[in-house]
């Protein structure tokens, strides 16, 4: 009897039995339940600092993307295009290695008279270079452009005879301008006979080294591109001169779109060019081909 009674004290019924399995059965659900109920709630919301109203989360940009747009490199707004032309190339001691390395789109006009005009000229192109033929003209005045020089005396024969023979002793010209020629481009007759005589496609770059040429109004009636000089960069061939003829240049490229100017292989001029053209350069000024600026 005894016995007995300790067994049925110690005995468990069977629905406590099933509450007990249940309740083990449901806390992991339930903790389960909590758990991604806390992730939910901390992802759709952020508390500020310091325990203020909650609020949903910035997007902010990934920091590598703010790095790059903060270290793009800001370019300089294109202010002009200039076309340099370095004169009178074709006499003995020039320092046309030291031009070569002004830039790239620097433009040689070649005397078809100089001593050294051709190997000059195909030292240029091979170098990369635009080559001009300079072709001597009568000026106004006593001053010498040197043996076969257009003058006005000639016929129209003559003019255009000896401008071809001018062109063909510079190899690889793509253009003519004129060295001295203040009284021949004031001509129209001579000019027209000038002009005549280009070979098809050749450009004429006016020098104007006078008040009175007719060139560029000339060529523009014969359909052949051209362009006109605006600035003469060392009549005054000291270094100082040089640059402030630099400086007006790159005013005058800045109010047209696009500007010629005309120097010559001094050691003042290639001194100040050599200071100069990098500046230009990283002020936004382009230097161009004689070809891409003519119409």
């Amino acid at each position: 009897m005894i016995s007995r009674a300790c067994d049925n004290r110690y005995a468990l019924r069977p629905e406590s039995s099933f509450r007990t399995i249940a309740t083990l059965t449901l806390l992991p659900v339930a903790g389960l339940l909590v758990f991604f109920a806390w992730r939910l709630l901390h992802t759709a919301v952020t508390t500020e600092p310091g325990g203020g109203q909650a609020v949903l989360p910035v997007q902010t940009p990934p920091t590598s993307a703010v790095t790059e747009a903060a270290t793009l490199p800001q370019k300089p707004k294109p202010t002009g295009h200039i076309v340099l032309i370095i004169d009178d190339v074709g006499h003995d001691n020039q320092q046309i290695e030291r031009a070569m390395k002004l830039d790239p789109n620097i433009n040689f006009a070649v005397l078809p008279n100089g001593i050294r005009g051709a190997e000059y000229a195909r030292r240029l192109y091979e170098n990369g270079f635009e080559v001009l033929c300079h072709l001597p003209m009568e000026p106004v005045g006593n001053a010498s452009p040197g043996p076969n020089a257009v003058l006005t005396s000639m016929s129209e024969d003559e003019i255009e005879a000896l401008t071809s023979a001018n062109i063909r002793a510079v190899p690889f010209a793509r253009g003519v301008n004129n060295h001295m020629g203040s009284r021949a481009t004031a001509d129209p007759r001579v000019m027209r006979s000038v002009l005549r005589a280009l070979p098809r496609g050749m450009y004429f770059i006016d020098s104007r080294t006078g008040g009175d040429s007719v060139a560029t109004a000339m060529a523009r009636q014969m359909n052949i591109r051209t362009a006109s000089r605006h600035v003469f960069l060392d009549d005054v061939p000291d270094e100082a001169a040089v640059r402030r003829q630099i400086a007006v240049l790159a005013a005058e490229a800045q109010k047209r779109g696009v500007a010629v100017g005309i120097g010559h292989p001094h050691r003042a001029t290639l001194n100040a060019l050599a200071l100069e053209v990098p500046r230009l350069r990283s002020a936004g000024f382009r230097f161009v081909r004689a070809s891409e600026a003519v119409e």
